[in-house]
Order: C-alpha cells, then sequence, then structure tokens
C-alpha cells in the first residue's frame, strides 16, 4: 500500500508540476496581449479625439456661414 500511495503521491506532483507551467505560461501570454490591447485602445483614443475636433471645427465653420448667410 505504502508503493501505491508514493507512486500516486509522485503523479499528482508531476501533474501539478505540468499544471503550474501551462498556468505560467498563459499568464506570460495575458500579458503580451494586454500591452497590444492597450496600445490599441490608446490608438483609438486618440483617433476619436481627433475625429470630435476636427468635427467641431467642421461644425463652426457651418455655423459662421449659416450666420453671415442669414445677414
Amino acid at each position: 500500500m505504502k508503493k501505491d500511495l508514493e507512486t500516486y503521491r509522485t503523479e499528482v506532483l508531476t501533474h501539478l508540476e505540468y499544471i503550474k507551467e501551462k498556468v505560467d505560461a498563459n499568464h506570460n501570454h495575458l500579458q503580451v496581449l494586454n500591452g497590444r490591447v492597450r496600445k490599441t485602445e490608446n490608438s483609438i483614443s486618440w483617433i476619436k479625439g481627433i475625429g470630435s475636433a476636427i468635427t467641431f471645427v467642421i461644425s463652426a465653420a457651418i455655423s459662421l456661414i449659416f450666420a453671415y448667410i442669414k445677414e
């Protein structure tokens, strides 16, 4: 019975080491993906900001044109 218990413990430890390696690899991969997503989100924020500024300028120009037309 003692051999079976030792064999079981050895197998469990082997499986736990394998699981730990896979979890660590997934964690590292997730950190890389998070960095890429963060960069993408920053780029999207810049694009949205520029789009908002352009929209404001165009709206202001159109408003001024209509204001001069009414006079």
